[in-house]
């Protein structure tokens, strides 16, 4: 029996350390500055993520802010959170130079944002803004106190079908540039699209099925294509297939069949030549509208209509989804159908907006 006992058995206070460690142990290696630094390519490609519309708002507001460090003998990269308070501090109780009134908090969120954003590709580290942000939370309160318009969130008026169809009324259908006005609402309506993502489509992306078109969209927020499927309209008139087709074959009897699907059309009805400034081409040589063009025609058309309030590019998008919500459609899929991000916050203040009377909790109280 003693033969089948150990010889000795380890009491646990003699266990080692090395005992219970691998038989190699491999060394954490080292940083060198190298793996800190980014080149200037790698800045440019994280600046070239943001949307070209936020850039140009950055850079304005980078302007602004250097401008100023200079004027008051302060360095604005790296720049401290003390620099920052007093930047916001200045800019919730000076006039601008725009519209003669202190900056809107929104506004001032941008530049709050603009001055990280720069801070970041500098390779610098962004500054503290807990102290410039009680500010701007004291000027928000200050301003709703008053009943400031200022204070509230200024948004665009959702184009539902009631308001399409008087846009709609004002166009001569008949013309080239009808065709296409009639075309950019009924279509960006119902892909539920942004102005940037209408200009970017060309004719290729639309493709016609027996059950109507399907749009390839590339919803910049997501970075991602969606098949967007549109149906018939009930109505001919209304009806963005129908629209679609109608701009298509005016544009191939023009000698156009591919290319941009929206095109900038001249005062004498024609598809608009290259632009030239000085001798120099300016603008998409295909003609192409920009995002900034197909929100004027929008606005242009509203007021045409005799429409009141604030009627921008975003009115198809915001009309899409409060029209879909009082239809009764689902969260998930008015969402997948419009390119949101899973969550969004905007679509979720549009769909409040459309159950405000559609699914008010007093009713039948």
């Amino acid at each position: 029996m003693t033969d089948l006992l150990p010889a000795r058995i380890t009491p646990a206070d003699e266990i080692v350390t090395a005992e219970i460690l691998p038989a190699e142990i491999v060394t954490r290696p080292v940083h060198s500055a190298a793996d800190f630094a980014v080149s200037a390519a790698a800045r440019e490609a994280v600046l070239a993520g943001i949307p070209a519309s936020t850039r140009r708002a950055y850079a304005a507001d980078w302007s602004a802010f250097t401008a100023w460090c200079a004027e008051h003998g302060r360095v604005s990269l790296p720049v401290t959170a003390e620099t920052v308070t007093e930047y916001v501090t200045h800019l919730t109780v000076t006039p601008s130079a725009k519209t003669g009134r202190p900056l809107a908090p929104s506004s001032i969120e941008r530049a709050l944002a603009a001055i990280r954003t720069m801070h970041n590709a500098a390779d610098e580290a962004p500054p503290q803004t807990k102290a410039a942000r009680k500010v701007l939370s004291g000027y928000r309160e200050r301003l709703a106190l008053s009943k400031d318009p200022a204070s509230r969130t200024r948004k665009a008026d959702p184009a539902v079908p009631d308001a399409l169809r008087m846009m709609l009324a004002t166009l001569d259908r008949s013309t080239l540039a009808g065709k296409r006005d009639a075309a950019l609402l009924l279509l960006g309506y119902a892909c539920a699209a942004r102005v940037s993502e209408l200009a970017a489509l060309d004719i290729a992306d639309v493709k016609d099925t027996p059950d109507g078109l399907l749009v390839s969209v590339y919803r910049r927020k997501i970075k991602a294509f969606t098949e967007t499927a549109v149906p018939y309209g009930k109505i001919p008139e209304t009806c963005p297939v129908r629209a679609v087709r109608d701009l298509l074959a005016a544009m191939a009897e023009a000698g156009r069949t591919s290319g941009p699907l929206l095109v900038r059309i001249d005062r004498h009805g024609r598809i608009a030549p290259p632009l030239t400034r000085g001798g120099k081409q300016i603008g998409d040589p295909s003609g192409r509208m920009t995002a900034d063009a197909i929100a004027d025609v929008v606005s242009r058309i509203a007021e045409a209509a005799g429409l009141e309030g604030r009627w921008t590019g975003h009115s198809l998008r915001r009309g899409f989804a409060t029209a879909a919500r009082r239809a009764g459609a689902a969260l998930e899929r008015i969402g997948r159908h419009g390119g949101w991000a899973d969550g969004s916050k905007a679509l979720l203040g549009y769909l409040e907006e459309g159950d405000r009377w559609t699914d008010n909790p007093v009713t039948g109280l």
